[in-house]
């Protein structure tokens, strides 16, 4: 226990050095970052939203869209069904959270139920004489609810990462809800208006039957609606609003890229389908040559061209009153895909700097107040042992702010809680230790063999407490949220550090003192 072969202590040293090397990067001026390689000058502890300020959103997910969309869907392939299976009917409409249908023909309710189950499994069905009434099964809102959320949180996630943001939390909060923290974020507004929209885009042809009088009256035939054009956009006479029909031409799901670009000397956005996409959109410009084509987003007419040309390669341009921010708004959104339903932001808060300043500066007073108490206590209880620890202490701090640069952590104020917490565990296996020495030296053991034992007794107590501290930050990670996993990814951490500075560094300085000194008793 008290040999120490050169390779190790030189080990030990480098360890030492890197984990200086790396806290220092935090505190480096710009000018001398600037000097250091890209990759190393990076590797900086990130502050989280109560250190830096950002902006923090509750957004609730308008689950009942998406059972109303699967129920108009399901509704239109019940229609073709029906037809195709020659079922007579009437009155087939949506009701609610419900579909009602009434049969012509009694007989035909177990054919119509077949036909229906066959388009949906998840399905009850309630019969009263020839009248049929669908709904979706309590499982069958569940998956979908939940699905919808999940998808949801994945599209925001990627919104939100086309934005740069560094370490945003995005987590699932309840059942249909998402807890959105955004450390450092200077354009909340912008934020709010990437999430706020759907983004789903369809490409669709303009009724070019339906005159201006007709769209003043809202007259317009079955097969199609009035849209109003986008704030801004391409508009047709005075009106504002699009006659436009009711069928999808093209998904914007078939989308694969959108990026921003300039045509003309002014903003505009490309995009380019799928194959599939890119078919159906060469057949349908092939097919309606000298016809307006409509770009819908979220209900929106955005542009509405005249298709001047087939196009067949695929790829296409969005033109519009674009202003280069929002051409680069619309090309996120596109890429990043539309979400299932739509999100209503429930709750906004903004944390400024300031109030992030003053959360740093009364860390930093903790910090220093527990480190000088501890220090005090070391040197007061255990004289020059307690300067050992002390020194052990300080590298300690060190590692757990280079394992965080590392890592690329997020560091909470919980988190510097975390850190607090940890000077004081990491004293705590030296006084196990020194306690152990000065028993075995009231035991009558000399100086060499009173350490050796000393050391080899108190490292069982040592794992013991460590590792059952450490399932407990494993545990507050795992399950826990936002600033309760800053506080258990600083805690484990220190707590690994705490375990190699205290036996490792810690006995080193004791060793090499040993050698130089040869003592006849102990400063204990």
């Amino acid at each position: 226990m008290l040999y120490f072969a050169k390779w190790k202590m030189a080990a030990i040293a480098g360890v030492c050095v890197l984990a200086a090397l790396l806290s220092a990067i935090n505190v480096l001026p710009r000018s001398v970052l600037d000097l250091l390689p890209k990759e190393l000058a990076g590797r900086q502890v990130v502050l989280g939203l109560d250190l830096q300020g950002g902006s923090h959103l509750l957004l609730e997910v308008d689950v009942k869209t998406v059972i109303a969309d699967r129920l108009n869907g399901l509704l239109d392939s019940i229609r073709t069904a029906f037809r195709q299976e020659r079922i007579a009917y009437t009155n087939l409409n949506l009701a609610g959270d419900a579909i009602t249908v009434a049969l012509r023909e009694a007989g035909d309710l177990d054919k119509a139920r077949t036909v229906i189950r066959g388009l949906e499994a998840e399905l009850n069905f309630t019969a009263s004489g020839p009248n049929l009434t669908i709904k979706l099964t309590e499982k069958g809102l569940r998956d979908r609810r939940s699905k919808a959320v999940a998808q949801s949180i994945e599209i925001v996630r990627r919104r939100i990462d086309e934005t740069g943001t560094r370490e945003p939390t995005i987590q699932r909060q309840g059942d249909d809800r998402i807890l959105v923290q955004l450390p450092g974020v200077d354009d909340p507004e912008r934020i709010k208006n990437l999430l706020g929209k759907t983004a789903k885009m369809t490409f669709r042809l303009v009724d070019t039957s339906v005159t201006e009088a007709d769209l003043a009256a809202g007259r317009v035939p079955p097969s199609s609606e009035i849209l109003p054009a986008e704030e801004g956009g391409s508009r047709r006479g005075q009106s504002g609003r699009y006659a436009v029909q009711k069928r999808v031409m093209v998904s914007g799901d078939t989308l694969t890229d959108s990026q921003p670009t300039f045509q003309n000397g002014e903003p505009v956005v490309s995009f380019r389908f799928d194959s599939i996409g890119a078919r159906r959109f060469g057949e349908v410009t092939r097919q309606n040559v000298g016809k307006p084509f409509a770009i819908v987003l979220d209900g929106k007419v955005i542009s509405a061209p005249v298709i001047r040309e087939p196009i067949l390669g695929g790829s296409g341009i969005i033109s519009g009153s674009f202003t280069t921010q929002s051409a680069q708004d619309l090309a996120l959104l596109l890429r990043a895909g539309a979400l299932p339903a739509p999100l209503n932001i429930i709750e906004e808060r903004t944390v400024g700097p300031g109030l992030g300043a003053d959360s740093i500066e009364a860390g930093k007073m903790a910090s220093i107040l527990g480190a000088v108490l501890v220090v005090a206590f070391m040197v007061i209880c255990y004289s020059l042992f307690g300067v050992f620890a002390n020194i052990a202490l300080t590298f300690n701090v060190l590692m757990i702010i280079a394992a965080m640069s590392l890592l690329q952590a997020t560091l909470t104020l919980p988190g510097i809680a975390g850190i607090v917490l940890t000077m004081g565990m990491a004293v705590d296996a030296n006084v196990l230790i020194y306690e152990r020495i000065r028993e075995e030296l009231r035991n009558g053991r000399s100086v060499m063999p009173a350490i050796e034992t000393g050391f080899q007794r108190a490292w069982a107590a040592i794992i013991d407490s460590n590792l059952t501290t450490l399932f407990a930050a494993v545990l507050l990670y795992a399950f826990g949220t936002g600033p309760v996993r800053g506080f258990a990814v600083t805690l484990g951490i220190g707590i690994l550090t705490t375990m190699f500075t205290a036996v490792m560094i810690t006995r080193l300085f004791i060793v090499l003192w040993l050698g130089k000194r040869r003592p006849a008793t102990l400063p204990l």
